[in-house]
């Protein structure tokens, strides 16, 4: 089922010493220093090679070189450490000490369906192959990076879904062939641009486009790290998930785990404890989808974005929450005494608290948590997989399918691409519906990325600074900075909040043609200067 990456006899051995196997898409890391694996990861997500690959090609020779001057390394004796543990989470029930161990773990060939499951914990780090920099024309083996649901292996209907799945693809490579000439022509190299920054800029706005007929059983690399704690309850979870790529996932993660570290997750598989905590989900589950079976809701739906529940009175809260922590007297007593404030006055002092903001990382303090935001979106699926990686609020979305619209961008009419991309919305409704009989979940795998999805974001003002201004950066995708962008304007007109709005003065509500191009220049411009 998984394509077996090809390594020398020597490059097994080294990678023995690093990874926790060789031959499976799933794998921890050992032996390797904290900063070697942050760099590791970070380079990850803009590679199209396996995490196994990258390391024996860009960061082997620092460590064995270090090896080779024989310098020593320091190997704690941990079984005190271990002995300890197991008497406090076993005997005390403290399960706090599950958060003070963690592991880097990789997942590969992941379908998107699956690695939105996996990025669902809040408590943890997350860094996902990018769509936007990797080109998804090549194969691994002799198909190309999609997933083939388990569910449908060596039925009648597999044949089926693997023609169509070539066919998206090919269509996905003829797109990219289109489109990279097209914006070249389109904007033109200017002497000052090094070919590396023309070239990346040029590539990523064609992937920009081209992503959006890719399906969502295409495969992604994603690095993970998280607390013992974390994965406890992501796998937990994961265990007892309608879908069979999931569950699969859950047990190789398991068993990876288990080798580096193993106390933080006796739990998971014990017929008290973890057991029944999965059954517990899959229960619940399993009664809200027969409760929704009855839902019948009517109505048009109008707005892509609409603001639906805010904090009716959020500008007076915000001002006593930030004068809280510099007064002795309880947050009502400070409400009680601003209410006899005139308005301007209650702007002063959230202008005061935010301050003089240089640049979108000079965050305001906590006093704007204090109110929220309910929002409910439909989008691009790509859009969304962008969106869901901001985990500092509440984010639910519902499952896939083709029925909620499909936009053709406009460059892919200006490139005649119009009736390619017909034919794979074609190709997805025919395998939605195939798929259908084995599920909803299942019927996820060939829903395009340029289908729209609703979901829901629940945020306060702080995190809406946060992704608000980082997501209408001119670097950012067209179609996630306009879901931002209109975040923001209902934010400041439908709520009526104009000072909270007027003050993440980074949202940038400009458009641009060729987005990155600024931004890879002054990327290049800090890299030549060190």
């Amino acid at each position: 089922m998984f394509y077996q990456e090809e390594f020398s006899q020597k490059e097994r051995v080294i990678l023995k010493k690093y990874f926790t196997n060789i031959d499976k898409p799933v794998f921890a890391l050992i032996n390797l220093p904290e900063v070697v694996k942050g760099a590791l990861f970070a380079r990850y997500s803009r590679s199209p090679k396996s995490l196994r690959r990258l390391f024996l090609d860009e960061f082997l020779l620092h460590i064995e070189k270090k090896q080779s001057d024989d310098v020593e390394e320091s190997f704690l004796d941990i079984s005190r450490a271990e002995k300890l543990y197991d008497r406090v989470f076993s005997e005390y029930g403290d399960d706090s000490v599950a958060q003070l161990g963690g592991a880097h773990i990789a997942c590969e060939q992941a379908s998107n369906i699956l690695t939105k499951i996996l990025e669902w914990s809040r408590l943890g780090s997350y860094l996902e192959q990018s769509t936007r920099y990797i080109f998804y024309d090549q194969k691994l083996g002799d198909k190309y990076r999609y997933t083939i649901p388990s569910e449908i292996l060596n039925s009648p209907d597999e044949v089926t879904y693997l023609n169509g799945m070539e066919d998206l693809f090919e269509i996905y490579k003829k797109s990219l062939g289109e489109l990279i000439p097209y914006f070249q022509k389109l904007f033109p190299k200017k002497s000052s641009d090094s070919n590396f920054v023309y070239n990346s800029t040029i590539r990523a706005q064609a992937c920009d486009i081209a992503r959006g007929v890719l399906p969502a059983s295409t495969v992604s690399n994603l690095g993970i790290f998280a607390t013992g704690q974390s994965y406890e309850l992501m796998i937990m979870r994961m265990r007892v998930h309608p879908l069979k790529e999931v569950r699969d996932c859950a047990e190789m993660m398991l068993t990876e785990l288990r080798k580096v570290i193993p106390s933080f997750l006796k739990r998971v598989d014990v017929l008290e404890r973890g057991l029944k905590w999965s059954s517990y989900f899959e229960k619940n589950h399993q009664n809200m989808k027969d409760i929704s079976d009855n839902i019948q809701a009517s109505g048009e739906d109008i707005l892509d974005v609409d603001l639906i529940d805010w904090d009716e009175d959020a500008e007076l809260k915000v001002a006593a929450a930030s004068l809280y922590p510099y007064t002795h007297y309880s947050e009502n007593n400070i409400l009680k005494f601003l209410k006899n404030m005139n308005q301007e006055e209650i702007e002063n002092i959230i202008r005061n608290y935010v301050g003089e903001r240089e640049n979108r990382r000079h965050k305001p303090g906590r006093g704007m948590e204090r109110v929220f935001y309910k929002f409910d979106i439909k989008s691009d699926f790509a859009s969304f997989r962008d969106l869901q990686r901001h985990r500092l609020m509440t984010i639910d979305w519902q499952l896939l399918n083709p029925n909620l619209g499909f936009e053709i961008p406009k460059e892919i009419i200006e490139t005649n691409l119009e009736f390619d991309w017909n034919r794979a919305q074609k190709i997805s409704d025919k395998l939605f519906s195939l798929l259908s009989s084995y599920g909803p979940e299942v019927a996820q795998y060939p829903v395009l990325f340029g289908h729209k999805i609703r979901y829901s974001m629940q945020l306060n003002a702080r995190a809406a600074f946060h992704l608000l201004e980082l997501r209408t950066t001119r670097q950012g995708h067209t179609n996630y900075r306009i879901v931002c962008q209109k975040m923001h304007k209902l934010i400041k007109e439908k709520a009526g909040h104009r000072v909270i709005a007027d003050l993440m003065n980074f949202v940038d509500h400009n458009d641009y043609d060729l987005a990155r191009l600024e931004s890879s220049r002054s990327t290049e411009k800090k890299r030549n200067q060190k």
